[in-house]
């Protein structure tokens, strides 16, 4: 079922990404095709919640649907990050302004491993406090909303929730809350 990459070329850079073209072969026929990957940084999401028992979320713009979206904050492990953990507290800290004394890890998924290389570590950060305001980069304008956490499920239900790597993360921290 593995297939065997015979060639490997970097075709387009992009400041968030790169793509790869792979001319692979099935092991098991002999197969050849070309498979186009995109290159991308780790990401984390984090799910912080307050100690009142509120999940801070983001509301934002996303281009790829051209709508705004209500999300858990996220972002990109940066080149300096030495570790997903201290991303998940920048990214935390930049897009709401909150910190939180305790970071636990709930594991880590592949948002696209038919396209994509990468993997998102999802933490959950409590108690999540409002220590500043967001420190957003020139392409982030952020909606900062807190939701209380029993609410979650009906707004999944609805829809108002619909970011895919969100619902993983409610999903991961429901896991881990029935251990």
């Amino acid at each position: 079922m593995r297939w065997e990459v015979l060639k490997s070329e970097l075709v387009y850079r992009a400041r968030i990404f790169d793509v790869r073209r792979d001319r692979s072969r099935a092991v098991s026929t002999g197969n050849e095709h070309d498979f186009h990957v995109l290159e991308i940084r780790d990401w984390v999401n984090v799910v912080p919640i307050t100690s009142s028992g509120e999940v801070v979320l983001v509301r934002q713009f996303r281009h790829g649907i051209q709508d705004l979206t209500l999300e858990v904050p996220a972002g990109v492990v940066d080149p300096e990050d030495s570790s997903p953990e201290v991303a998940a507290r920048r990214e935390l800290r930049e897009e709401t302004g909150y910190e939180a004394a305790t970071l636990q890890p709930l594991g880590a998924v592949y948002p696209n491993p038919a396209i994509m290389n990468n993997r998102c570590f999802v933490f959950v950060a409590r108690p999540a406090e409002l220590s500043g305001p967001p420190q957003w980069d020139g392409t982030e304008e952020i909606a900062v909303e807190t939701v209380p956490l029993a609410q979650i499920p009906e707004l999944i239900r609805i829809g108002a929730i619909s970011n895919a790597l969100t619902l993983v993360a409610f999903q991961l921290l429901q896991l881990k809350s029935v251990e």
